[in-house]
């Protein structure tokens, strides 16, 4: 969260050019949403599988990041293929997830959702969730994305699981019950799905960032250029993950 957040800000002082950045997370990690309370999390779980936690500086609800393909996008507004409102950008950007999708053969879609589904906003889970213009398949979300404008420009991030048991998230969040918990993971593997699940068979990180690569060069117009952090976005990155992202005052906000 800190190295996008410190691309956002060479980006906004023309110190870099916009960038597609793409990751993965080891450990696994839960991120929670902007405002999303903490409350939702169980922390010695946590503690006790060794995984990590961090608030995002995007909306939604909680993420466990494990085998997936985790991808941003950081772009001034002067960027033409993020210009115009919060949802035209992101199907914009959503036309060149399709078309990477497309490449493995997933018959991936994007679909508008009528307002009383849209409203839904009291679960969890940010997987159980769907949003406008999420990128789906036969019904269930792949591709969750969110999206925060600052004033150095825009973020917007995502993630695509590519395999593994997605109701493993269940453990690590707070339930009334045991039955509300065996429950939300009931809803959860009917909502969403992972690649290796619709392929049938484990498709690599690698030929994953291949094909998100070349739909982002294909359907954005683009000519992508493999570079690496400039030394200030490290330096910045370290003093965001210090002073931000790992303190207390952003972590236990809400």
């Amino acid at each position: 969260m800190a190295v996008d957040e410190a691309i956002l800000e060479a980006v906004g002082q023309n110190q870099a050019l916009p960038t597609l950045r793409l990751y993965a997370w080891q450990p696994p990690c839960l991120s929670i949403g902007y405002a999303q309370p903490c409350a939702d999390m169980d922390q010695a779980k946590l503690r006790q599988l060794g995984w990590n936690w961090v608030r995002r500086p995007t909306g939604g609800r909680a993420i466990l990041h494990t085998d997936e393909l985790t991808y941003s996008v950081i772009a001034p507004y002067s960027e033409p293929r993020i210009a115009g409102s919060v949802l035209e950008s992101y199907q914009r950007l959503s036309k060149a997830l399709l078309a990477a999708l497309h490449t493995l053969n997933i018959p991936a879609e994007a679909q508008p959702l009528s307002a009383s589904t849209h409203s839904q906003q009291s679960e969890p889970i940010c997987f159980e969730v769907p949003s406008n213009y999420e990128i789906v398949v036969q019904g269930k979300k792949l591709i969750g994305s969110a999206q925060a404008r600052r004033k150095q420009g825009v973020l917007q991030h995502g993630t695509l699981p590519l395999y593994g048991d997605l109701n493993r998230i269940t453990s690590v969040l707070v339930f009334t019950d045991k039955q509300a918990r065996e429950d939300a993971g009931i809803k959860l593997l009917t909502r969403a799905t992972t690649v290796e699940s619709v392929c049938g068979q484990r498709i690599s990180w690698e030929k994953a960032a291949h094909s998100i690569i070349e739909g982002f060069q294909s359907q954005l117009n683009l000519e992508l250029q493999q570079d690496e952090l400039s030394d200030q976005e490290i330096s910045t990155a370290r003093n965001l993950e210090k002073g931000k992202y790992s303190h207390p005052s952003w972590l236990k906000r809400i």
